[in-house]
């Protein structure tokens, strides 16, 4: 069996978390707190904050820059429904902003005739690991004086021009997802990246129930050694000493993850290039992909589904990365409706993802793009 992606676990990753499992602490010890200085380190970025999920790293950006009901937030409809529900999360309203069609990044040159007196915030997502135009969006966002989030969870390891995605060069926040089949892994976790000092505080507190044990920050006075406040409502999203531990030994293969992936992305783009049954999504060339997804797109979405069942025969499963977000149930009774993004629609009815991960050997890459090549040989 060939799945789209899968974790890279070695002996050194196992004899970490043993080490870890065996010592003092399990849950809020120094392992989390050496994984973010040296994910900081590798971002580039002055500070970073280890939470459990992805999720909970978008969900706390929106809540430590005040996003709130009434509030809008601009996003894009071709992205996990993570990316979005942050925004509900906090009150606010999502304000879907249509896709470039040959890459599935948001349009940036759609997003100021959809800002209004009540957006606060732009959330792009680097969709497959292909970063957003960020100077653009940042352009965008400092002349309306609105917050960037990035969702940066597909794009570990990428770069945009000439810094790091996570530097926050161009934003003020970017959020990264540990899932085990994104480009490091700690089962599951997150993080969050800054360069401020303001939103670094406000996001420790999130992070831990709004409590704060640091006498400079009391606001009532201290009764003794174990006094702590709860300053804001906050959230139990923290991440163990043991997911932390294998965090910071993946991180340490990050190089090599990127690498590998580049390399099966590479065979895959000279493989399908030219095929005239297939569309490939085209490469910026001032960014550098670390591909989290590799997608191929074919006709229309009857080829789709004939061509998913096919794999899924021979032992290849794929998956198709995205749904539009506002096609989901939920979204549908919040009054979004089908034609909105027609874009992002269009896109969807072409896409799937096929495998790509570090393990993935030589002869299954040549087994998926064989079984492809069969499909359209009937």
């Amino acid at each position: 069996m060939i799945n789209y992606g899968k974790q890279s676990i070695d002996r050194t990753d196992l004899k970490k978390v043993k080490f870890a499992l065996k010592s003092d602490f399990l849950t809020s010890g120094p392992k989390v707190n050496e994984f973010e200085k040296a994910f900081a380190k590798k971002t580039s970025s002055k500070y970073a904050i280890a939470v459990c999920n992805g999720t909970t790293a978008l969900h706390l950006a929106c809540l430590a820059v005040g996003i709130k009901e009434g509030d809008e937030v601009i996003a894009t409809p071709m992205t996990f429904a993570a990316s979005v529900n942050c925004i509900l999360y906090c009150g606010g309203k999502p304000v879907f902003v249509d896709i470039k069609e040959e890459n599935g990044l948001i349009d940036e040159t759609k997003i100021e005739e959809k800002i209004t007196k009540k957006t606060k915030a732009i959330i792009p997502v680097h969709y497959t690991g292909l970063s957003c135009n960020l100077s653009e969006i940042k352009r965008i966002a400092k002349r309306h004086k609105l917050i960037v989030i990035e969702d940066a969870c597909h794009a570990l390891g990428g770069r945009y021009k000439n810094s790091k995605i996570g530097s926050c060069k161009y934003s003020d926040m970017a959020c990264f997802s540990f899932h085990p089949v994104k480009h490091i892994t700690t089962g599951e976790g997150g993080m969050i990246t800054t360069n401020s000092r303001e939103l670094y505080e406000k996001l420790k507190i999130l992070r831990n129930h709004g409590i704060t044990k640091n006498p400079k920050q009391f606001v009532n006075k201290s009764d003794g050694p174990w006094y702590h406040e709860m300053q804001e409502l906050g959230y139990n999203y923290r991440i163990t000493d043991f997911q932390c531990a294998l965090g910071l030994n993946q991180l340490k293969r990050l190089e090599t993850f990127v690498r590998k992936r580049r390399k099966i992305a590479d065979k895959y783009t000279k493989t399908f290039e030219d095929d005239k049954n297939i569309e490939i999504i085209k490469q910026s060339k001032d960014v550098l992909n670390p591909h989290h997804l590799y997608i191929i797109k074919v006709k229309d979405k009857k080829i789709r589904l004939e061509l998913f069942n096919h794999l899924k025969k021979n032992n290849i499963f794929c998956q198709v990365h995205y749904i539009p977000v506002y096609w989901h149930p939920y979204y549908k009774k919040l009054g979004y409706k089908k034609g909105l993004c027609k874009q992002a629609e269009t896109f969807y009815e072409k896409i799937i993802s096929i495998p790509i991960y570090p393990d993935l050997k030589k002869t299954e890459q040549n087994k998926v793009i064989n079984t492809i090549k069969q499909f359209f040989k009937k």
